[in-house]
């Protein structure tokens, strides 16, 4: 599988990626079997990129990655997982419920200070049983995760003293590339006021139908150095399933609109001979601000079903026909917080 390097940095990613969201038990339960080969079904693949994160099953899934990766050379693969969350022991009474079945017996405290990205890191480590991450992702800081007042809080603590952390791991070699992982634009805008990124794991905001990304954070990102590794390629479901009854966009129902739009995609992918499916995969990579497409399961069959979208070819010429139906959903976040945050 074609790699490509991430920002000014020496790591290099596949194009295709492995998310840990599925082995950490979202939605529904997945075995230890279950995972550990849906993890080599994706190596056999050829893919060597794997993101994860401490909010997956809360620790669950950087075990079960850490346990696959064991014994494998250090630098066959690229991990990246992600701080601003701190897991606590929780007795079993007391999980919270953040999406995962089964998950192991913690509650998540948000902290993006000096301490508290110290902290996670080094409790990533131990899950994940490596001595160094070569990718970090600052997580789910900004306004749809916290809400304005919260958030105020945390970019506070992170401009004060969080970024003063990830540069003294970067320096000393314990990471090789510092990001932000998110699912909205004008946070990763606002970050980069601030703090140079080797990369952004932006989620939903670049895909055959959301441009989001596109008025102002693809050019930036070209122009300062800064990879995009794009998730949520099918909006969460309509890209996959199509315009059908039920559908979804952005994890709730598809609107009116949205399903129209869809109708329009499918009908160009189909011009093309190629399921819609197949053009949502491939659309980011057409960009050369993407270093990585990130696709995430819990189950052999759909990982396989989703690799497969990669044996369609599609005329490079054809992208352009798919712009007249995007969209660009409204972005939540507030325009002034990092001004408000230092003061």
């Amino acid at each position: 599988m074609k790699t490509r390097k991430v920002g000014r940095t020496s790591v290099e990613v596949t194009e295709i990626s492995f998310g840990c969201t599925g082995i950490g038990n979202l939605y529904k339960p997945v075995s230890r079997d279950d995972a550990a080969a849906t993890l080599q079904l994706a190596w056999d693949a050829g893919i060597r990129y794997f993101d994860t994160a401490p909010r997956y099953g809360h620790g669950l899934a950087e075990l079960r990655l850490g346990d696959f990766l064991y014994g494998r050379p250090r630098d066959s693969y690229v991990v990246s997982t992600k701080v601003g969350r701190v897991l606590r022991p929780v007795s079993e009474d007391a999980v919270p419920d953040y999406g995962f079945a089964d998950p192991l017996p913690f509650a998540a405290d948000y902290d993006y200070s000096y301490e508290g990205i110290m902290r996670a890191f080094d409790q990533c480590l131990t899950r994940l049983g490596l001595n160094r991450i070569d990718i970090v992702y600052i997580h789910d800081i900004g306004v749809l995760t916290h809400g304005k007042e919260e958030n105020k809080r945390h970019a506070r603590a992170l401009l004060d003293s969080g970024f003063k952390a990830l540069d003294e791991l970067k320096s000393r070699g314990a990471i090789k590339a510092i990001g932000v992982g998110v699912n909205e634009v004008q946070i990763c805008l606002q970050l980069m006021d601030h703090f140079t990124l080797d990369c952004i794991l932006l989620a939903g905001r670049y895909s055959l139908l959301d441009r989001s990304a596109e008025p102002e954070l693809l050019a930036r990102c070209l122009k300062e150095g800064t990879s995009l590794v794009i998730g949520g390629v099918f909006n969460s479901g309509i890209l996959a399933t199509g315009a059908i009854p039920g559908a979804t966009f952005d994890y709730g129902p598809a609107s009116a609109d949205v399903q129209e739009r869809v109708r329009h995609l499918e009908a160009i992918a189909a011009k093309h001979k190629v399921p819609l499916a197949a053009a949502a995969m491939q659309f980011p990579l057409s960009s050369a601000a993407v270093a990585s497409v990130l696709i995430g399961t819990g189950n052999p069959k759909s990982l396989t079903r989703n690799l497969s979208q990669l044996d369609f070819k599609l005329d490079p010429a054809a992208w352009a026909e798919f712009d007249h139906y995007t969209l660009v959903a409204p972005d939540p976040a507030d325009t002034t917080p990092w001004a408000s945050a230092e003061g």
